[in-house]
């Protein structure tokens, strides 16, 4: 969820907040962030020389980093929980004021007023790790070699506390994982990823492997899946999720329309479950809690806190939550919130991904839901109901998460072939797309975002890097759809995962059809942003509309809203145009407009609609407006 005033953005605004001691600005360069130099030792042999030294499996301190950062250095910069480098040594509390969803922002939130709450502080590990080493904390935030050596010194200790030896044999580190990633389930990855092993590039290009040790499997492990999982949840007993509760409550005892902060129903046994939407709470995961607690707030399924992967689940699946901005979308989706922002999105841990990962694939299992992108969506490819609220729709997670990970982890990798024909999927490898985005720092909003790979690629109006970019008349109506490099703004950017129409080809250079244009991309053998993706298109009929909800007939005597009407979107298309089909509806309306859920009524008929990709958001046209064809 973005908070469009961002009283807590990311960086440097989170940076503000963390107190003494933690003096940087967004915009470092890699020496002022102490980051390694061509003389410096490599991360690896970092990794390997404070294993030494601290006499901790060079493996088990792999493994734990890798869990709280991906072995990334992050330029120096802290997590949403004020945590640092490799080892995500926390000095600071948490971001001290947030809400778990956003004023404004599509229509869930124009009535909403989200609580402002003060997060729990977090355990300050890095100070320990100064007291441990002897190092100074400015260099445990900034140098990542010495970060790492806090880390091991910290393990090390956590081993002897819990009364054991320091062994060369990984398997007698449970205790020591567990207590530094606080949870059993923490641990159980951590073990995971070293029975597996795993090799990536980082985000300052330091190349990180860790040798596969089928034999790593702890006395004790495996307790987070013989867990009981709370018989309120919904979640995988694996996970142990905690039960939170949004309230269903009657706000005015004389006017049963005011209620919050959510709706019952009864998925799927009325409604299919089609879509999970993938939100970022753009405040920390306590200040989200509370406001979910909140019954004249919003409500939404799950949160997931970063540090730990940690899941509170407060509205039942069966239920509706009020989350993506689109009414139509809430009825049909489960909403799963994400503590981060999209401003420090390069802190989204590798335990947040792998939580949700479980959960996602669990719920999708179990209800029927396409692992793919046209089904799993982003918050910032939820379609606007109508044109005037396109501009207040919300960009989470944003360009920084990283989808290709995620469906890898969810058992459903992304791939294609080479050779692009009428139909592609978008593909950028994480590491090497470096977008040179502006606004992190909210201080200085023109400002360049640190330099990190992304999920996103930028699109122009022409085969040229310097023609200007593709425009979106509704995300910026008062410059006639100007699209900006803001990682807030995706107007002219298509996402991992994402697949589109082939418009054109122009050498290295590849058209898609988005929002009425074509719209261009590099694609290069040796810097290749897409692959084939063969499936169905639409082509559009001279009579298309395009529409963000699926609806039916409203049967007469029934009155939707006025924030759940649907209006056909006024983007310029014309006959001949081609967009690809993510999947299809039919009509369907979920009408609750009073507290008693014995009056919520579902109406649906046969009207079937296509979801298309339609700019960097899912929307819909009528079956009758359209012709289907399968393309390669």
């Amino acid at each position: 969820m973005i908070n469009r005033r961002r009283a807590i953005g990311a960086g440097v605004a989170l940076v503000a907040a963390l107190g003494t001691g933690a003096v940087l600005v967004q915009q470092q360069s890699s020496s002022s962030a102490g980051l390694q130099s061509s003389s410096s030792p490599t991360r690896q042999t970092a990794f390997a020389a404070a294993a030494k030294q601290y006499k901790v499996p060079a493996s088990v301190l792999l493994g734990v980093s890798y869990l709280e950062s991906r072995w990334d250095a992050n330029d120096g910069l802290p997590s949403t929980s004020g945590g640092y480098g490799p080892m995500h040594l926390i000095q600071a509390p948490a971001a001290a004021s947030g809400r778990g969803m956003e004023q404004g922002g599509g229509d869930d939130y124009a009535a909403a007023s989200a609580p402002k709450t003060t997060a729990a502080p977090e355990p300050q590990t890095l100070p320990a790790a100064a007291k441990l080493t002897g190092l100074d904390a400015a260099k445990l935030r900034t140098d990542p070699a010495a970060n790492i050596r806090g880390g091991a010194a910290l393990l090390a200790k956590y081993q002897r506390d819990a009364g054991k030896r320091l062994s060369t044999d990984p398997a007698q580190w449970y205790a020591a994982v567990t207590r530094y990633g606080g949870s059993a389930w923490f641990a159980d990855e951590v073990f995971s990823v070293i029975r597996s092993g795993e090799s990536r590039t980082t985000d300052d290009g330091q190349q990180i492997s860790l040798a596969a040790d089928p034999k790593a499997v702890p006395a004790g492990s495996g307790a987070s899946t013989a867990a009981t999982t709370a018989a309120a949840t919904d979640c995988p007993a694996s996970l142990k999720c905690e039960w939170i509760p949004a309230p269903y409550k009657q706000l005015d005892s004389k006017d049963p329309s005011k209620y919050g902060n959510h709706e019952k129903a009864n998925r799927p046994a009325q409604q299919k479950i089609s879509y999970i939407v993938i939100h970022d709470t753009e405040s920390s995961y306590a200040s989200a809690v509370q406001s979910v607690q909140d019954p004249a707030y919003l409500g939404w399924h799950f949160t997931i806190r970063s540090k730990d992967g940690h899941i509170a689940q407060h509205v039942r699946v069966k239920d509706v939550g009020k989350h993506a901005g689109n009414w139509y979308i809430n009825s049909k989706s489960i909403g799963v919130e994400h503590e981060g922002y999209v401003a420090n999105g390069a802190w989204y841990t590798e335990a947040m991904y792998r939580a949700s990962a479980k959960l996602v694939g669990h719920l999708a299992a179990t209800y029927g839901i396409p692992l793919d992108r046209g089904h799993i969506l982003g918050h910032d490819n939820v379609p606007a109901r109508a044109m005037d609220t396109v501009s207040a729709m919300h960009q989470d997670p944003g360009p920084y998460w990283d989808w290709a990970h995620y469906f890898s982890l969810l058992g459903k990798p992304l791939t294609g072939a080479a050779t692009i024909h009428g139909r592609l999927m978008i593909l950028p490898s994480y590491g090497k797309n470096k977008v040179a985005y502006t606004g992190c720092d909210s201080a200085h909003p023109s400002a360049k975002c640190p330099t990190h790979g992304g999920a996103s690629i930028m699109l122009h109006t022409k085969a040229s890097s310097t023609s200007p970019l593709v425009k979106d008349v509704g995300a910026h109506p008062s410059t006639g759809g100007k699209a900006t490099m803001s990682v807030y703004d995706h107007s002219a950017r298509a996402a991992t995962g994402q697949t589109y129409a082939v418009a054109g080809k122009k050498g290295s250079w590849v058209a898609i059809w988005y929002l009425g244009q074509k719209a261009w991309f590099y694609n290069a053998k040796t810097n290749r942003r897409a692959v084939a993706a063969p499936g169905q298109i639409v082509t559009l009929k001279k009579s298309a509309k395009i529409w963000g909800m699926a609806y039916p007939k409203i049967p007469a005597g029934i009155t939707p809203p006025a924030d759940r009407v649907a209006a056909s979107l006024k983007y310029a298309v014309a006959t001949g145009q081609k967009y690809a089909v993510l999947g299809s509806q039919t009509g369907e309306y979920f009408h609750s407009v009073t507290y008693d859920a014995a009056k919520h009524v579902v109406y649906k008929d046969a009207t079937k609609y296509y979801e298309i990709q339609f700019g960097h958001r899912a929307y819909f046209v009528k079956a009758g407006d359209v012709t289907v064809s399968t393309v390669a």
